[in-house]
């Protein structure tokens, strides 16, 4: 059986027929060529409205890298053909293997991106015997593909959180559809100011805007004001997560303070390694951590009043109804105030100043969780350990597209990948 015969089989082009193939060096290296022609009387197409019109000359032969096969690279050879176009003039035609001045053909594009999903882009440009550089324009196409056919239709829950990259403070605005079962990036953008997020508004549109009915958020200022400006009629909810996490942070703080307190009056420090005796939940302990906390419990220390606080707080989330949640809170709130730990004071501000969008978590029944976009986020810095290489924001954005949107493909014929 022919070659050209079997990749009829799996790939054809409209209006171009295969021709001869052979062996020859490319660059260096045995490659399998085969020669595309253009069908008799047909006309090229314009490739800026894609009409049909009279040749105009024929430019020298390309090579156009195609998908290995079997052991050799393998390369379409085409002599392209100018169109004479009534609207825009003298153009190269289009070609439906490739687009614009691009050597890889969009069959190849999509093989190498779908690998890039599995390795790292390193590792596809070292397996294929290509470039980084090539992996990333081939993933750069996908994506610029799948955002122009992907619907944002039917979305009604987002989250909106923030991922350092690079160094020096430097943040990347993330936004993730939160739906059951289509939990994907919707959009990204540099900074975390009101400017970052307008933009992912200002793209969304005011209709998809109108149909949210919950956004999960941390208490970062600037996202709420967004959020409150461009989607009132949404339930803004500071779940679980993020609360539990400035408890966390509080007693941290005073458990520092206690060491370096220990440290300048020569004292024996009884907190030692005792960081994650405080910070992780009792039924996560081992039975040794269990009872190292039970010894440190029986003392009167600022850390362990703090863990005491935070373990009493816990008893918020099993509330079912609404009002009694709010009177729980109002009551833990006066309790703490009146204790003289600085860093659980703040905490308890803070819940009283947000007490609203932290009793939507119940409004909504618990349905809404950050916990889905911690992990995403997670997704997310593994994507960037996993295309390492890139050194800037464009090129980490379309990475995370990548992996994360849950985008369209091009039409794909090869089953193998």
């Amino acid at each position: 059986m022919l070659i050209k015969t079997l990749l009829n089989k799996v790939e054809r082009f409209k209006s171009f027929v295969y021709g001869a193939t052979q062996i020859m060096l490319v660059d260096g290296v045995e490659a399998l060529v085969i020669d595309i022609e253009a069908r008799r009387n047909s006309r090229p197409a314009c490739p800026e409205c894609h009409k049909r019109a009279p040749a105009h000359d024929r430019q020298p032969p390309r090579l156009f890298e195609y998908l290995p096969i079997w052991s050799f690279k393998s390369y379409l050879r085409y002599a392209p053909r100018r169109v004479k176009c009534p609207e825009h003039g003298v153009r190269v035609e289009a070609m439906p293997w490739a687009y614009g001045k691009e050597r890889m053909t969009i069959s190849y594009q999509v093989f190498l991106a779908r690998w890039a999903k599995r390795l790292s882009w390193k590792e596809t440009a070292a397996i294929f015997e290509t470039s980084w550089d090539s992996v990333f324009r081939a993933v750069q196409f996908v994506v610029s593909y799948g955002l122009a056919h992907r619907t944002l239709e039917g979305v009604t829950e987002i989250g909106v959180d923030e991922i350092a990259v690079f160094k020096g403070h430097k943040y990347l605005t993330l936004v993730y559809q939160l739906n059951a079962g289509a939990r994907r990036l919707l959009w990204c953008g540099p900074e975390r100011r009101v400017k970052t997020l307008l933009r992912f508004f200002h793209q969304f549109g005011k209709e998809r805007s109108a149909q949210l009915k919950f956004v999960c958020s941390d208490m970062w200022a600037p996202y709420l004001k967004v959020i409150a400006k461009k989607a009132p009629q949404a339930l803004n909810i500071l779940d679980r997560f993020h609360v539990m996490r400035k408890f966390n942070e509080a007693i941290d703080e005073i458990r520092r303070n206690e060491v370096r307190e220990f440290k300048a009056n020569k004292q024996d420090n009884v907190l030692e390694r005792g960081r994650w005796l405080l910070l992780k939940r009792p039924e996560n302990l081992t039975e040794k951590q269990t009872a190292r906390l039970d010894e440190l419990l029986k003392l009167n220390l600022p850390s362990i009043k703090a863990y005491l606080l935070r373990e009493d707080f816990q008893r918020f989330w099993d509330y079912q109804r609404y009002d009694f949640a709010g009177k729980f809170l109002d009551n833990w709130v006066t309790r703490t105030l009146q204790t003289d730990l600085e860093p659980m004071k703040k905490v308890a501000k803070m819940l009283r100043k947000h007490k609203p969008m932290i009793l939507n978590w119940f409004k909504a029944k618990g349905r809404l969780s950050s916990g889905a976009v911690e992990g995403m986020n997670l997704k997310a810095k593994l994507t960037m350990r996993k295309a390492y290489g890139f050194k800037t924001l464009k090129c980490l954005e379309i990475a995370l597209y990548h992996e994360l949107g849950k985008l369209p493909e091009p039409e794909y014929h090869h089953r193998f990948c």
